[in-house]
């Protein structure tokens, strides 16, 4: 998806600016905006030497998989999701580097905020890109969707370092669709009165909700572009796919998407996991990734001024068998060492012994920080834990990712802690 390729030779040009001039985007509120190789770009920002070279963000060992990938990267066929030892043998001078979340969410939380004091009206999607609603914005600020969206990618490149791209359209799919076609850093303006233009020579792959079977699906009944889809009717359409997958293709095949831009919906859980390069039955390793994820999964809680009850692991043996195991605590928590100590106990108490490929914490039951007060701990010897997660948390925002840590963590990942984890402080 997004390659000028999947359209006719020249069509994408239609739909760039002219001379200064974009396309006609009347009735076109509707922005969707992608970072540019989001933690690729991130980690460029942070040293410049990388520039003319291929990175590569995620696994570093045989096990991973590739998070990001800049896009000289992706030049050598190396894409996201793509397991790390495939993306080392397309691309083995690369550079491989592993992910630094602090840095990717303090830009995320940055980018985001400049969307909202445009509007109101923000629906992100995931940490790099989010739907935006102008509409309402356009007589405060006296700018069309396209000068909005080109002040958009302005000033996050000026203020975070980056770039992105945008898509500007009447309906939340072709914005999004437009944006990829954009990419990397440009814009697109589909006017409404060019959607089928734009929709119709693009292959069915394009709908949301084509996957590989479907596709296959609507091929072998002859629908292979868009507007093949578009020109079915409807009841063979719902024989080859289905009442409610024929209504929802046919719909946007003619252009139509009703949805309108939600903002951010409340977060149901928060958690991480990670794959060891290597079958861990040693259970202190075990706990150091543990502490690792729950130190994620806190400085997420934090960052969103949320806090959970409820503690979950997931484990995946070796055999891929997979279990889940949870505790409710007493009080709403977004401490690290509390919900690390949960997790623990899950580990001790609850996960029969094995080789485990996989383990991740997930907290639940999730409440606004404030909500409930003052958080209570669980030990009360423990009360400086949270200071401690603050002081963390401020000097990870300033000076990146590394710049403090527990102690067990300073161990390099998957191997045994000088000391065992339970006797941290």
């Amino acid at each position: 998806m997004g390659r000028s390729g999947d359209l006719p030779r020249g069509l994408v040009d239609r739909y760039k600016a002219r001379d200064g001039r974009w396309p006609d985007d009347t009735g076109c509120p509707v922005l969707h905006v992608d970072m540019d190789a989001f933690f690729a770009s991130v980690e460029i920002r942070e040293r410049p030497e990388l520039a003319d070279k291929p990175v590569v963000v995620g696994g570093t060992g045989g096990r991973g998989v590739v998070s990001s990938a800049n896009y000289l990267a992706r030049t050598y066929g190396v894409r996201s999701a793509m397991p790390t030892a495939h993306a080392r043998r397309l691309c083995p001078h690369a550079v491989f580097l592993p992910p630094t979340f602090a840095l990717y969410t303090a830009a995320s939380s940055g980018v985001m905020a400049i969307f909202r004091e445009i509007t109101p009206l923000v629906e992100p999607l995931s940490l790099d890109e989010a739907f935006l609603d102008v509409a309402g914005a356009l007589r405060r600020l006296r700018m069309t969707p396209g000068e909005i969206g080109e002040q958009v990618r302005a000033r996050v490149a000026a203020e975070w370092g980056i770039t992105c791209s945008v898509g500007v359209s009447s309906t939340k799919f072709v914005a999004k669709l437009a944006s990829g076609f954009a990419k990397p850093d440009g814009m697109l303006v589909v006017p409404h009165a060019d959607l089928l233009d734009f929709l119709h020579p693009l292959p069915v792959s394009a709908l949301w909700g084509v996957g590989r079977k479907t596709a296959e699906r609507l091929s072998a009944i002859g629908l292979n572009r868009v507007a093949d889809v578009a020109a079915m009717p409807l009841p063979r359409l719902r024989r080859a796919v289905g009442v409610a997958a024929a209504e929802h293709l046919h719909a946007l095949a003619n252009g139509h998407d009703d949805r309108a831009v939600v903002p951010e919906s409340v977060d149901k859980s928060v958690g991480a996991e990670e794959t060891f390069e290597v079958d861990q039955t040693d259970r202190e390793v075990l706990r150091q990734e543990l502490l690792r994820l729950s130190e994620r999964t806190a400085a997420t809680l934090r960052r969103r001024g949320l806090r959970g009850r409820t503690v979950s692991i997931k484990v995946r043996f070796g055999d891929f068998t997979t279990i889940t195991r949870s505790r409710t605590l007493p009080v709403a928590m977004d401490v690290t060492q509390e919900l690390y100590r949960a997790a623990c106990r899950l580990l001790d108490e609850q996960t029969p012994p094995g080789a485990v490929r996989l383990i991740g914490v997930r907290v639940e039951q999730l409440e606004e920080g404030a909500a409930g007060g003052q958080q209570l701990f669980l030990d009360a010897p423990e009360r400086g834990w949270r200071d401690a997660d603050q002081a963390a948390d401020q000097a990870r925002a300033k000076f990146g990712g590394a710049a403090i840590r527990p102690a067990t963590l300073l161990t390099p990942r998957g191997e045994k802690p000088v000391e065992p984890t339970r006797r941290e402080r």
